[in-house]
């Protein structure tokens, strides 16, 4: 049984504190910061998208149990937000040297 989230802002603190990633009408973010806004920063092909939300706006955001998301509107129109707990994002590669087969 899954359990609604209580707000977004406390899954993006999560996520913030885990690494995880977002999902952003349909890209995924590694990068993402929650301070005095919400600030995602995705790549589309070669295009850098930058989406920013209030607090109030993420506040304001609803959650969506039949798709697993949060709807957000940032005053122009709706975007849908998925947390990937368990997906992190890292700068270090693995490392395999002291592995041997």
């Amino acid at each position: 049984m899954t359990t609604t989230p209580h707000s977004l802002r406390t899954e993006l603190q999560t996520a913030l504190t885990a690494h995880s990633m977002l999902e952003i009408d349909g890209l995924h973010a590694f990068e993402f910061s929650l301070d005095e806004m919400l600030q995602i920063e995705s790549m589309d092909g070669r295009e850098r998208k930058v989406w920013r939300f209030s607090l109030a706006q993420i506040d304001a955001a609803e959650y969506d149990s039949q798709l697993q998301s949060w709807v957000i509107n940032d005053g122009n129109a709706d975007h849908r937000i998925v947390v990937l707990n368990g997906i992190s994002a890292s700068d270090e590669d693995e490392d395999e040297e002291g592995v041997q087969g």
